[in-house]
């Protein structure tokens, strides 16, 4: 295997990451849900990826194998945009991409206004605009009671419920499983989840730095995305991003990079080179 694990300090705070691999370097950050991780999201892809790219793949801070936060809010998507810059520094190179997921998304495009040196953007099922939160998206937000309600919840966010694996739900569960995360969890996405959507916005001065310096952006997005419609997210984004492609692909849910890997990395290629 081309990625070795890692744990990397950002901010007094342990973060898990898989780095490996040669050439551009690429940042991959995923979404917020119930035992997400970056492998959650994007293992499929990331050996392909680290076969051609320099990749950087993190668990976010409260998610996968990363330290949760000592304080609330949980939910905290200024710390998970400076955990992305501080990331960055630990790439070699003065010049980068970054590969984002659903919040990942909109993570990205913030850390790339922010940020200089980051000159390439793909996003996949991104959000990034305020847009009234889904029944699918408040149901994944909800902290499942088992195995089952996990299941449920995970089968909205496909296509095919059957790309759900009892793997899947196995390797998610275990996540939710540890001490005191059903908690933490439940903490996070407590009260309105209106709001949290509503935080991962882009705002006007970060469209403007995007735009400003042309950073080139590949956005892609399943037509069946029930959790983040594409006509409220990439499309919305793409009309005030200059230097912006969408490409829809056909019954494809929200969990992008799994459904149709192929498609994933084809994007990919063709922006990180």
């Amino acid at each position: 295997m081309t990625l070795e694990s890692k744990i990397m300090p950002v901010e007094g705070y342990d973060v898990h990451c898989w780095e490996g691999g040669n050439g551009f370097p690429v940042l991959m950050l995923h979404g917020v849900g119930p035992g997400t991780s970056i492998m959650g999201n994007f293992e499929p892809v990331m050996e392909p990826m680290a076969q051609r790219y320099h990749v950087l793949a993190a668990d976010l801070i409260g998610f996968g194998a990363s330290a949760r936060k000592a304080h609330e809010p949980y939910f905290d998507v200024d710390l998970w945009v400076r955990q992305g810059l501080a990331l960055l520094d630990k790439l070699p190179g003065d010049e980068f991409g970054i590969a984002g997921h659903s919040m990942g998304g909109a993570l990205s495009l913030k850390i790339a206004a922010a940020d200089n040196r980051v000159t390439r953007v793909m996003t996949s099922s991104t959000v990034g605009t305020s847009y009234t939160l889904t029944g699918a998206l408040d149901a994944f937000w909800s902290l499942p009671a088992d195995r089952d309600e996990l299941r449920a919840a995970m089968s909205a966010m496909v296509y095919d419920p059957a790309a759900v694996t009892d793997a899947m739900i196995e390797g998610r569960w275990n996540l939710l499983a540890q001490d005191g995360y059903d908690e933490y969890f439940g903490s996070m996405f407590g009260g309105d989840r209106q709001r949290y959507i509503d935080a991962g916005e882009v705002t006007d001065a970060e469209f403007d730095a995007l735009n400003d310096r042309g950073v080139n952006i590949a956005m892609i997005h399943g037509t069946d995305d029930h959790p983040c419609p594409a006509d409220l997210t990439s499309a919305k984004l793409s009309e005030r991003l200059h230097n912006a492609t969408v490409t829809m692909i056909e019954n494809c849910g929200h969990n992008l990079p799994r459904e149709y890997s192929a498609e994933y990395l084809r994007t990919a290629f063709k922006l990180f080179g």
